[in-house]
Parts: C-alpha cells; structure tokens; sequence
C-alpha cells in the first residue's frame, strides 16, 4: 500500500472514529454523571437503607416551569428534616393552566453538587412524561433518601441542606402551547 492510500485509510477511520464518538458522548456523560453525581446528578434506589440516628439534613425543594410550558408547579413544602438513610415522601402539585392537554418532563438536580452521589431516588414523577388535561391539577410525589455515606466523604460530609430542584418542560418544544 503506497504511503498515500495509507493516510486516506488513516483519515477515514479517524473521522468515522470521532463521529462514533461524538455520537456515543451524550449517554456516556450521562451515565458519568450518575455514577460520579457529577453536576448535582442524583441516583436511583429501589429501597432506603435505613434511618441513622442523630444523622439529619434540610432537603429544600425548588420548582421552575420553561417560559413555554402553561403550568403552575410548586412543592407543597419548601424544606423538610430528614435522617440519613430514611426514606422521606415530598409533594409538588402541577396545574395546566391552558385550555388543551400538554404533556411535560421534569429535569432535576441537586445542589451542592457534591450531594448529588448521595441523593438517591426511589420513586419519582420526574422518571416519566406528564399529561395534564386542560385545568387538571395534580399531586406528583417523589420518594427519596439521602444516603448515610455522606457523612464519611471529605468532600460532602459537612453538607447541611441539599436542595432538589425541577424545572419542567413541554415534550414537543418545537410547539408553543397556547
């Protein structure tokens, strides 16, 4: 193979290599993120581990709607104590305020974002799409926990509030709902 053949077949592997990779970025980080808590990315858990005496955090709770999205969303508390390791139930009531159904997603966070490897999720109106019909106003809950080796990392163990925080959405962002 004569040395110009070899560097096209070198570039041509490289832009497929980079566009793989472009491709492939976005779930990787994802994944990153949930693994490391990187950006205040939370976990999920099937169950809380268990209550650790004398161990308590304030958990504040943070709602936002897009510009585009005619809702009203808040949580019914704005702080509540919780226990390391116990599973703790919160509120946030939504109200479609236009006159036809839209359907949004919950993005979410948790800051400081060191908290976020600690914050796990056991159930949560965030991990689906939510409908409301014209007016529905619903309760949507979150379960959760923080989880007791935060008190153990160097980094995270003074954390005395964490805030969970959502911002929703409308699906189809490429129309405007009314």
């Amino acid at each position: 193979m004569d040395r110009n053949a070899r560097t096209a077949m070198l570039a041509v592997i490289g832009v497929v290599s980079m566009g793989g990779l472009g491709f492939a970025s976005v779930p990787l980080y994802r994944v990153f993120c949930q693994v490391t808590g990187l950006n205040g990315t939370t976990q999920t858990a099937d169950a809380a581990p268990g209550a650790v005496q004398g161990k308590i955090v304030t958990v504040a709770f943070d709602s936002n709607v897009s510009k585009d999205m005619p809702w009203q969303f808040a949580p019914e508390q704005r702080t509540e104590r919780a226990a390391l390791g116990a599973r703790k139930m919160a509120f946030f009531t939504a109200k479609n305020l236009s006159d036809k159904p839209v359907t949004g997603t919950a993005t979410f966070n948790v800051t400081p974002d060191q908290a976020g490897k600690y914050f796990s999720k056991i159930q949560c109106f965030c991990f689906s799409e939510q409908t409301l019909k014209p007016g529905e106003e619903v309760r949507m809950p979150v379960v959760y926990f923080v989880d007791p080796r935060i008190a153990d990392d160097p980094d995270a163990s003074s954390v005395q509030e964490i805030t969970l925080s959502y911002t929703f959405y409308p699906v189809d962002s490429g129309k405007k709902p009314s």
